[in-house]
């Protein structure tokens, strides 16, 4: 069966790698068939004669199930969910048949039950946001799929990978490219080695917001963006001479290709060879003029390797191209408070704050600038609006979030200014 199809005008990918089985499903919720068979139905008011008509139809749905004729056994999980509602099992195994079955919005449906059943349980929530994501509504699919996580889904690795994977698909065509590039990279780094992985690798690394099941083999940029994916690969599995091998060649074969020399300028940086990214990042410029993050990587090495005076013409012209994105002007506040400037950082880093109020070291770098400026009531509120943010992103990462940024920095160890 093709399991990449269009959906609500939509594009919708199922890969098989990581197909959910109604198997796997029934897993990821503790159904297995011997154990549903002996687990008490919750005690609802009824009369005698439904209470028979229910377990009669409850045995002759599991019959169903269990023999593999599905059809049977979607009716009669109906005819049972509607003469008790409150039947959680009877909910979960109805959603997950039709799941298999791809009938999606049915589906969704059914589980929408269970998640209001079984509100703490991560599985449901998860298996709704995969409906949602083949029917097309990406915003709910997201939702759901990290309540799920966020809720726990036990040890099941391939329920696991099937919800990272779309994740980082639904990241990815948010044009969150950084976000998804750490999932992805989480799933290679777990030995994941598929096609639509490295496509969507690929994808993130040259920031195109799409779908693996949209680059087929008569997609016109298909090799260049499995080979920028295949280098991708390699570095998140730690193989860094061939990561090196892979980029090389990729920039050799493609030099004027789109956020090629970006991605390639990004490897450099991450192998803290800042000269060789500098001249991919100022490669990238050439190639596009207009390209704001190549200017922020080179000032932000600069602000690295404390050389900020020769950062601040690139940040200066990022905030120009791009006034709307937040690290641009977190970049230029922080240059500019290393320069002394200290009036015009704090002008910057609030701007920035203004785009991004949630992110925990724009309150940082503006609380050392406020104290530099004598502020220190600000600087005070600065600080404690960075720890309380600061501990939720810790918490967000012990759940499993993966935050993306376009720069990640090194630890912050220095302490605010002293006045």
């Amino acid at each position: 069966m093709n399991r990449n199809k269009v959906t609500n005008g939509k594009m919708s990918i199922d890969p098989p790698f990581l197909r959910c089985s109604l198997a796997i499903c029934l897993v990821a919720f503790g159904c297995h068939p011997a154990a549903a068979q002996q687990r008490r139905a919750p005690s609802v008011p009824r009369t005698a004669a439904p209470q028979e008509n229910f377990e009669q139809v409850k045995e002759k749905a599991d019959q169903a199930r269990e023999a593999g004729d599905l059809e049977a056994a979607i009716t009669l999980y109906r005819k049972a969910v509607t003469i008790r509602p409150g039947w959680v099992d009877g909910w979960w195994y109805l959603a997950t048949i039709l799941y298999d079955k791809d009938q999606y919005a049915e589906a969704a449906r059914a589980f929408k039950q269970t998640v209001s059943l079984q509100p703490k349980v991560g599985a449901p929530p998860v298996m709704l946001g995969l409906c949602e994501f083949r029917l097309g509504d990406y915003d709910n699919a997201l939702k759901h799929l990290q309540q799920g996580r966020r809720l726990g889904i036990g040890d099941n690795q391939e329920l696991s990978r099937v919800m990272r994977f779309h994740e980082g698909l639904l990241m990815l065509v948010k044009g969150e490219f950084e976000t998804a590039q750490r999932i992805f990279d989480s799933l290679s780094y777990d030995n994941m080695n598929q096609e639509d992985l490295i496509i969507a690798h690929g994808l993130a690394s040259l920031r195109l917001a799409m779908l693996p099941s949209q680059v087929n083999k008569d997609y016109g940029d298909r090799e260049v963006i499995r080979r920028a994916g295949f280098a991708q690969h390699q570095v998140a599995q730690k193989n860094m001479g061939d990561a090196q091998r892979e980029y090389d060649r990729l920039v050799a074969d493609y030099p004027k290709a789109p956020n090629v020399q970006y991605a390639y300028g990004l490897f450099m940086s991450s192998q803290r060879n800042d000269e060789g990214a500098i001249a991919a990042f100022q490669r990238e410029i050439e190639n596009s003029p207009k390209h704001a993050l190549a200017r922020l990587y080179i000032a932000y090495i600069r602000l690295r390797n404390k050389e900020a005076a020769d950062g601040l013409p690139f940040a200066q012209e990022a905030v120009t191209l791009h006034p709307r994105l937040p690290l641009s002007h977190y970049i230029l506040g922080r240059l500019l408070f290393e320069t002394g400037e200290t009036g015009k950082a704090v002008e910057e880093l609030e701007a920035a704050r203004r785009l991004a109020p949630e992110e925990p070291k724009i309150h940082f770098a503006l609380s050392r600038a406020y104290i530099r400026a004598g502020r220190k009531k600000e600087a005070e509120q600065a600080r404690e609006i960075f720890a309380r943010l600061n501990k939720a992103a810790e918490d967000a990462a012990a759940q499993g979030v993966v935050r993306g940024e376009v720069i990640e920095e090194e630890q912050e160890k220095a302490k605010p200014d002293s006045p």
